[in-house]
């Protein structure tokens, strides 16, 4: 039975959710705000983390980043927000989606679904060339040395260590990280983190041997 913990402010809503989700076969743990929200999830065991953005006691974005900083438990933000600077400011932190409230339960479950489907899918240690990436633990080893990524250039590399040898196409890659539709990002968003990504892994990130551009097409993570 999956474990979700619920942070959420608003008492009536999570009251809703928490007996929906538990008809659906969930075991809920509910927690009011910032501080309960990260107290709970380190006293617990969950498999996914449905987290309001706007706490009363403090912010969503603080939740999220110290569950990615110490697992890598998909994160998915309920909130009223549409702004889109908020939207890329939760994927910053690590964000696996968002959905804006009100929302429909059964939509939610089943992104609940797809995050959680995704996580299993890529709990195997992943090697390419030098670099070896571990999801269960959230870190990145190159030579045997730990390299310290952001959220979004950890997502960047799993993403293509999960698809080794397969082109990606630049509309993929943002479908994978920011949302389905693709929306909230730019390509020069994606060309930033590319290239922080390539001077963090490779070699020599002018001539990169780990993720090649294949051009006017996207990119292609190869293990030569």
């Amino acid at each position: 039975m999956p474990k979700i913990l619920l942070v959420e402010d608003d008492i009536q809503l999570a009251k809703n959710l928490s007996l929906f989700l538990t008809s659906e076969g969930y075991t809920v743990t509910h927690a009011t705000g910032q501080a309960a929200g990260i107290e709970a999830f380190e006293s617990g065991s969950f498999d996914c983390v449905l987290l309001d953005l706007s706490l009363g006691d403090g912010s969503g974005f603080t939740v999220c980043a110290a569950i990615k900083a110490a697992s890598d438990v998909p994160v998915i933000f309920l909130t009223a927000s549409a702004d889109e600077a908020c939207t890329v400011a939760g994927f910053e932190v690590g964000a696996d989606d968002y959905i804006s409230k009100p929302f429909r339960p059964r939509e939610l479950v089943a992104r609940m679904k797809n995050a959680m489907r995704k996580n299993s899918r890529n709990s195997a240690v992943l090697t390419c060339g030098n670099v070896t990436v571990d999801p269960a633990r959230g870190t990145v080893m190159k030579n045997g040395t730990e390299l310290y990524l952001s959220a979004l250039e950890y997502r960047l590399l799993l993403v293509f260590f999960s698809n080794k040898d397969k082109l990606l196409t630049r509309d993929r890659l943002t479908e994978e990280l920011w949302s389905v539709s693709g929306e909230y990002v730019s390509d020069n968003t994606l060309n930033v983190y590319m290239k922080r990504l390539r001077e963090k892994i490779e070699d020599d990130p002018q001539s990169p041997s780990i993720i090649l551009t294949v051009r006017g097409m996207g990119y292609k993570a190869v293990d030569k």
